[in-house]
């Protein structure tokens, strides 16, 4: 009869940012350790407050299925001797399978060992198994604490462990499992005990924890909409933060506060920031879409002296806007424009020079870019200011206090000194995306200058050394190389990525030829594996990928232009016939000699007409390409299949005549030449 396996870890408060991953990974250890030994099982859940992590896996096998197994040993003619006896090797082979040498049984010139397993009481295999899971848990930061070797997200302070009704016995740190555990830190009374896997959740209930994180998103994001509605708004709930405040209660609780309205006259930015970034209060609009003097909050606990609740939060979120109101209006004082002699006093990286240095770079950078790309002449003009005041912000009070108002105050102390809106937007967005999913820059001036700031950053980190490696990645390079792909192919620019960045290298002052040869080609592998994974993520196969990447990807858009050509014709006739064509032209190609094509030397009707398909396709596919229609050049290769496969039926190339030989050799040549500024087709597995 199949049991329920219960298994809960409680610990001191884990940080919230872990708990997705830590509940994840505990679902595949558990499934995995299972696996290994065996247990068959119906479902793996997994449940998780900020105190304890719970597995919960139903329908347990109460044994270990059999094992049976055919192991391969010598051969016949070291297993046995000239009279048939078996010798030490077989005598050996079975003892090692704990079998009798007589039980060896013979097949394909081998010896074999025909091993049957009865499976164990999984009840003994679970003290074991169950502390391998626990180990097994690794976290991006975990700890040790008193004179214990083993490290934790948090020390242990009680594990609960039940095959259905029965406890499985184990230790770790000190720490005996049980059938004891622990309610809420405040409204439980003390030790819970747990008769069985059945009565675990009515007891955390009655104890006031909810251990379903999903129950819990959902009566959070229910408590704060009510409340939203009561004040007659809107609240506007972001996700991260839902699972972050998710994973900070047990028995959650939304409650609403207010502040004060003469706070409303700051920039919106500046009251949601704190609210949002530093105190976890979701924000509340009103049907105008403007904000409203009230946030909603969710206290661990229940209703007991919410009043006393909701003033503490008031009472700090008063003093945060205060300081921000400070802030702002110290900051008007001066126009952005002169903050830019300040950006001399920030070093921007060891070597590096200054902010100022950097912005002075970001400023040619931009215009490179801007006319590399084909932008309006009449937008360098704010693409030079925006780059020239795109880190002023750096140096006022609100963002040296407010470090995520990098950009928003920019843009908004650049609207107040009178700057073209253009340029304030530009500002804003040349920090964009600022992480994954993140809107992208929509301006000119803004792409641009985005471009050219993370280029920068990437070509100055690239060329300390700092490399990203394995998870190590300080600088977030890598999420700046994405954004800049995905900048490129929104923005549809083409541009030669190689050529900017030995742009952003001479302004950086490096003109070793040998080292600017390593610099690009580093780089190039690094946005390679960040466009790789775009069209990984558009859903695209990985040969198609691999085909178009063979054949260059210095014009980032240009090349997801062909990915998307080639993806849509995924697992057509049409695109089976250009692949096999194709590769067959192109593997007899490979013995072509370096002559050119001579027309007066084909005496066959097929050549002939594979010459004149090849001379019109080609002039079709040049033109196509240079217009950068993808797909009219894979119709126009759909329509070269019937004369190539004419051709191969009908004529024979690897003849005696020589000159005849290299002559069809070179027309094929010339044909698999037709595809390679769209892909290398052999790459595609038909």
């Amino acid at each position: 009869m199949a049991k329920d396996l219960l298994l809960e870890i409680g610990t001191e408060e884990m940080p919230a940012k872990f708990m997705p991953g830590a509940l994840k990974d505990l679902k595949e250890i558990a499934a995995a350790k299972l696996g290994e030994r065996r247990i068959e099982y119906n479902e793996i859940k997994t449940y998780g407050t900020p105190r304890r992590l719970t597995l919960l896996v139903s329908g347990v096998a109460e044994k270990q299925a059999d094992q049976k197994s055919e192991n391969k040993g010598p051969s016949l003619k070291i297993a046995f001797d000239d009279k048939g006896a078996p010798t030490k090797a077989a005598q050996g082979f079975a003892r090692g399978q704990g079998v009798d040498v007589s039980q060896l049984v013979t097949k394909d010139g081998y010896v074999y060992a025909m091993v049957h397993k009865t499976g164990q009481e999984v009840k003994e295999l679970l003290p074991e198994l169950l502390p391998e899971i626990v180990t097994s848990l690794a976290f991006p930061k975990s700890m040790r604490w008193g004179n214990l070797d083993m490290r934790f997200v948090r020390p242990l302070r009680w594990l609960l462990a039940l095959f259905g009704d029965a406890v499985v016995p184990f230790e770790l740190c000190r720490v005996a499992a049980g059938r004891t555990s622990y309610g809420h830190r405040f409204l439980s009374k003390g030790q819970i005990t747990v008769e069985s896997v059945e009565e675990y959740f009515v007891k955390m209930v009655e104890n006031h924890v909810m251990v379903d994180q999903e129950l819990r998103r959902r009566v959070i994001r229910e408590q704060v909409e009510k409340l939203a509605v009561q004040q007659g708004g809107k609240a506007v709930i972001d996700e991260d933060l839902l699972e972050e405040v998710l994973y900070l209660v047990e028995y959650p609780t939304a409650l609403c506060g207010k502040f004060d309205e003469k706070y409303l006259a700051l920039p919106s930015e500046t009251i949601i920031t704190p609210m949002r970034e530093h105190q976890r209060y979701f924000p509340v609009f009103g049907e105008n879409g403007k904000l409203l003097p009230v946030f909603i909050t969710v206290r661990n606990g229940g209703q007991d002296c919410i009043d006393i609740v909701r003033r503490g939060n008031e009472r700090v979120l008063r003093a945060r806007l205060a300081d921000a109101r400070f802030f702002f209006e110290e900051d008007k004082k001066v126009p952005l424009a002169e903050r830019v002699e300040k950006l001399k006093t920030i070093v921007y990286q060891e070597g590096l020079g200054t902010m100022f240095d950097k912005v002075m770079r970001v400023e040619q950078l931009a215009a490179f870019i801007a006319e590399e790309a084909g932008i309006d002449k009449a937008e360098l003009p704010v693409v030079e200011r925006s780059a020239h005041l795109s880190k002023a912000d750096l140096v006022t009070g609100m963002v040296c206090e407010f470090t995520e108002l990098q950009g928003v105050m920019g843009r908004e102390y650049a609207l107040l000194n009178g700057e073209n809106p253009a340029v304030a937007q530009a500002i804003f967005e040349h920090y964009l995306p600022r992480f994954a999913g993140d809107v992208l820059p929509e301006t000119p001036a803004g792409r641009v200058v985005s471009l050219a700031d993370k280029l920068d950053n990437i070509v100055a980190t690239f060329s300390r050394g700092l490399i990203p490696t394995g998870s190590q990645d300080p600088f977030a390079l890598r999420r700046q190389a994405l954004g800049i792909v995905n900048i490129l192919i929104n923005a549809q620019f083409h541009i030669s990525l190689s050529q900017i960045a030995k742009k952003a290298m001479d302004l950086l002052a490096i003109t070793e030829s040998d080292r600017r040869e390593k610099l690009v080609s580093d780089l190039m592998d690094f946005f390679r594996l960040r466009l790789k994974n775009v069209l990984t993520d558009e859903g695209m196969r990985y040969d198609m990928i691999d085909a178009v990447l063979a054949v260059g990807d210095d014009d980032i858009f240009d090349t997801w232009l062909k990915a998307k050509a080639l993806s849509a014709e995924t697992g057509t006739e049409s695109l089976v016939r250009i692949i096999q064509g194709l590769t067959r032209v192109a593997n007899l190609a490979k013995n072509a000699s370096n002559v050119g094509i001579e027309p007066e030397r084909f005496t066959t009707d097929a050549e002939k007409n594979l010459y004149q398909a090849y001379v019109d396709a080609l002039r079709k596919t040049k033109a196509m390409t240079k217009a950068k229609d993808y797909s009219g050049v894979l119709n126009v290769l759909a329509a070269m299949t019937v004369p190539i496969d004419d051709f191969f039926g009908q004529v024979m190339v690897m003849v005696d005549d020589m000159p005849v030989r290299n002559n069809r050799l070179a027309l094929l040549k010339a044909i698999a030449g037709l595809s390679s500024d769209l892909a290398d087709l052999t790459k595609i597995v038909a």
